[in-house]
């Protein structure tokens, strides 16, 4: 679903503070008018070297808590920009979104961007941490709270109702500790944010890239604004269009897939270490045990669960890290431990006084919320039909009983761009976190503007993935000419 960590809570950003600065000529504004975010952006963004890498700029832009309110509280955007390298060819800004929910961008940003070196050339490389995210006010809760929340599969009634009881007692905490910025982490306001972003830069129109669940907020912003977009590459998208059901059943399905190609993989390269083993025997052992509660991570020692277990799956599959996940499962069999052991996967109590809950950015634009144990276990049987294997994906099926009551401000539905600009979307045949039929729906919502591109092998997020991927989203980030229709890259046989 998301590229993302699986759930760690980890040590909490402090908030930045909340200001009151008046915007002129906006009063009674829409919400969504251009002038709005046009004169957030025309406050401007102070850029200084980053205390982290000082060749690298910092700075905050004050946006809205509430865009309905424009002259109202405020929250300071973090960005950090990696200029072009070389002025005499810059076109503009190209923003980027790592996704998550919970990436930082600004991080993302710290370290070498992954762009290609004519994109680096041609643009300066700006990336944020959206709003509930580290910098920009992380959703913010007590370890002491979190630490309480029930085991993530449900068995009975009784579970439904623990969970419905232990969300009310957690979003009171996080949205005390978080301020009013809690109730407005969606992904519409992330595109209303970003439009500000746009105009801070002095870009006329706006250049994007994102990836993962950041897809979901450059979908908003097609819809809201599909006038200011220069070029806009979506890659590994978010299908808002799909109900709870079929969001979990498509990620079981996608996820179950990824474990199929990791299996066929291994049985025709010699050189896996588990090359001649029954791997789903293997598999399904493995979970067995996790589920009695006698499977311990090597070199660490403690125990793992069934669910904790499953994020495997997805994490070693992302890259794909084919040669490190057999050794891994050998590992968990009783084999040697390799260098590359991981920690344990999946999700800790927290050290600390505070928690991070990304989660919670998830339960604003996707109605999670169940009616019953009755409805959760017809989801659970239908994830399970379709992944034999794995079951379910633990990412998704672990954030949905956090996302039990909560409010929705950026429910589900299909897109509607109606822009002249031609879009590019893009994804890998064989995806663990967003399965392909998802960017396939997105593109078909998007319309004609909108271009597939099919990379055919693993993994992701197929920016940088092999030289056809790469060279295709740069030719349309440099001139956003529409790719031919039905543009596929073949695949490359992963090395990791």
């Amino acid at each position: 679903m998301l590229r993302r960590t699986p759930l760690l809570a980890t040590a909490v950003m402090l908030m930045t503070s909340l200001l009151t600065v008046p915007i002129a000529g906006t009063a009674g504004a829409a919400v969504t008018g251009q002038d709005v975010t046009d004169a957030v952006g025309k406050r401007g963004i102070t850029w200084g070297p980053c205390e982290e890498e000082p060749t690298v700029e910092c700075g905050t832009l004050a946006v809205p808590i509430d865009w309905s309110r424009p002259n109202g509280p405020s929250i300071d955007l973090a960005l950090a920009r990696r200029k072009a390298t070389d002025p005499s060819a810059r076109i503009g800004s190209l923003l980027s979104n790592p996704g998550g929910p919970g990436n930082s961008g600004v991080n993302d940003i710290l370290r070498p961007s992954g762009f290609s070196e004519d994109v680096q050339r041609r643009f300066d490389i700006v990336g944020y941490d959206p709003r509930g995210v580290a910098r920009s006010g992380s959703v913010t809760c007590s370890a002491s709270v979190y630490n309480q929340m029930p085991y993530p599969v449900m068995t009975s009634q009784a579970d439904y109702l623990k969970w419905v009881a232990f969300d009310k007692t957690l979003r009171a905490d996080c949205r005390k500790l978080t301020g009013p910025l809690y109730d407005r982490i969606d992904s519409v306001n992330v595109a209303r944010d970003m439009d500000a972003i746009r105009s801070a830069l002095g870009d006329d129109k706006l250049t994007s890239y994102g990836v993962s669940y950041g897809t979901l907020a450059q979908q908003m912003y097609a819809e809201l604004f599909p006038g200011r977009i220069r070029a806009m590459v979506l890659d590994s998208n978010m299908d808002h269009s799909l109900d709870v059901k079929a969001f979990q059943v498509t990620e079981a399905a996608g996820v179950q897939d990824s474990f199929d190609e990791f299996v066929a993989w291994c049985e025709r390269d010699t050189e896996c270490v588990l090359n001649g083993r029954d791997i789903r025997a293997l598999w399904k052992g493995l979970l067995d045990k996790a589920g009695r509660g006698e499977l311990l991570w090597p070199g660490d020692g403690r125990p793992v669960s069934a669910h904790n277990l499953q994020w495997l799956g997805v994490v070693l599959n992302e890259a794909p890290a084919w040669r490190q996940e057999a050794r891994v499962l050998l590992a968990l069999d009783g084999g040697p431990v390799p260098d590359d052991m991981p920690g344990p996967p999946g999700n800790w109590p927290v050290n600390g006084q505070y928690a991070e809950l990304p989660t919670a950015i998830l339960c604003e634009d996707w109605n999670l919320s169940l009616r019953s144990y009755g409805e959760y276990a017809d989801v659970m049987r239908s994830s399970n039909a379709v992944a034999p294997d794995m079951r379910y994906n633990p990412m998704p099926m672990g954030d949905m009983p956090i996302c039990q009551g909560h409010p929705v401000n950026n429910p589900q539905h299909p897109l509607r761009y109606t822009g002249s600009t031609p879009l590019l979307v893009t994804t890998s045949k064989h995806d663990p976190d967003t399965p392909y039929e998802w960017s396939a729906n997105v593109a078909r919502q998007l319309g004609p503007k909108a271009t597939l591109l099919t990379y055919e092998g693993w993994g992701h997020g197929v920016y940088g993935m092999t030289e056809c991927t790469t060279i295709t989203m740069d030719s349309y980030l440099i001139s956003p000419t529409r790719p031919v229709k039905g543009n596929r890259c073949p695949a490359e046989e992963p090395q990791g």
